[in-house]
């Protein structure tokens, strides 16, 4: 199983953030909220993501970062839960991530609440 999560997984396209917000789906598991939508992306991957941890309730830049390493690390452990869910014919999904808590949750909490919702993702998508 690859585990690798490099640069391919980074969604960029500001035109993909925008529709998104305007045509997407999203999903909560607290606390996370992820947005959704299914594209075409020009990668190789199943999906791209797009993490933030939003300034309002993370003053310091450190933590900010720190809260999105953690989650980048888990994502990474747990992607194989989407990438073996869909088919190479179905639309590639572009993913916004969004960490809502007002404190850093453990690394062990964020990696099973990543889980929780990406197995909830697989399953309002099949």
């Amino acid at each position: 199983m690859d585990e690798s999560f490099g640069k391919e997984y980074k969604l960029c396209s500001k035109k993909v953030m925008t529709s998104i917000f305007e045509d997407g789906k999203q999903e909560k598991v607290y606390p996370f909220l992820l947005r959704y939508l299914a594209v075409d992306l020009k990668t190789n991957t199943r999906f791209q993501i797009v993490i933030a941890v939003p300034k309002r309730k993370f003053k310091r830049a450190v933590d900010r970062n720190r809260i999105k390493r953690l989650i980048r690390e888990a994502v990474r452990k747990k992607k194989h839960i989407i990438e073996q869910s869909m088919t190479a014919e179905e639309p590639q999904l572009a993913l916004f991530l969004i960490y809502t808590s007002n404190e850093e949750e453990t690394y062990q909490r964020i990696i099973n609440k990543i889980e929780a919702l990406f197995l909830r993702l697989v399953e309002s998508k099949a």
